[in-house]
């Protein structure tokens, strides 16, 4: 199907407010529908010369979005609910997700392709995915040994990672220690009140990706007490960067996880 012939089928132009649409509608060769992008996208880096930037996450150019006349604006769970709610004031059709999971992230890009009008090619891209992972999680079975892995979003206050982050540590080979708070979609019920309970759960590999600062490792390493945590007397702690890991769409499946999958590959195997 031709772009032009395509044109006729969903909306034609569309404003992502966060990375992950505009990395699926990328993938399947639908980027023509878009006319606004995230100010935080990086996947794919030709979408941030190409398109114009009117969003942050937890806010929004109104004005912006406006005149770029849209048709159709995708954005992503409860943070987003005021900006959504404001676009359909203004007679806006608006589409927030609120995929969590691995399995969720799959059914997104389905999802999305077959608003588009693009389901065969969305479900072709997202078997592919879904090969890809159980490709990784096939090689970690065979890995000697299953680490405990802390995975922090955030360090002041401490945030554990979410959903799929604790899903795509289980299938590099690692186990998430936080995997009862894993399951609670605010970040605000994640939060680790006090540092102890890390030192408790005595994780192999610390992994941290700072919502869009760096990592510091040394600062990790100085908390009190944790010393004694087997990753940082062993010094497993690893960045890996936020638009690959939190970002809920492709690049945490593929890229994200082939980062932590290698990370952890290389604690088994040094054991």
């Amino acid at each position: 199907m031709t772009n032009d012939e395509s044109r006729r089928f969903g909306p034609n132009r569309i404003v992502c407010l966060t990375e992950e649409p505009t990395e699926v509608l990328y993938a399947l060769g639908e980027q023509h529908r878009i006319v606004g992008i995230s100010g935080f996208t990086v996947r794919p880096a030709i979408a941030r010369k190409e398109k114009p930037k009117v969003s942050a996450f937890t806010s929004a150019k109104i004005g912006e979005i406006l005149k770029l006349k849209p048709d159709f604006v995708i954005g992503f769970s409860d943070i987003q609910a005021d900006i959504a709610a404001e676009l359909i004031r203004h007679g806006i059709e608006v589409w927030i997700s609120n995929h969590r999971s691995v399995d969720g992230i799959i059914e997104y890009v389905r999802r999305l392709g077959a608003l588009v009008g693009a389901a065969d090619k969305a479900n072709a891209y997202a078997d592919e995915l879904r090969r890809g992972l159980d490709t990784i999680e096939h090689d970690a079975r065979a890995l000697p040994r299953r680490p405990k892995v802390y995975f922090e979003e955030w360090d002041d206050p401490l945030i554990s990672g979410i959903q799929w982050v604790a899903e795509l540590v289980r299938i590099a080979g690692g186990d998430d220690v936080f995997p009862e708070r894993a399951s609670e979609s605010l970040a605000r019920q994640r939060i680790l009140a006090d540092p102890g309970e890390v030192i408790d759960r005595a994780p192999d590999i610390i992994l941290g990706s700072w919502c869009g600062k760096r990592f510091r490792p040394e600062k990790v390493a100085a908390r009190a007490g944790w010393q004694s945590i087997p990753a940082v007397r062993d010094g497993e702690l690893h960045e890996i960067k936020s638009p690959i890991i939190l970002q809920p769409g492709p690049a945490a499946l593929t890229e994200g996880l082939r980062e932590m999958a290698r990370i952890i590959r290389a604690w088994a195997l040094s054991r």
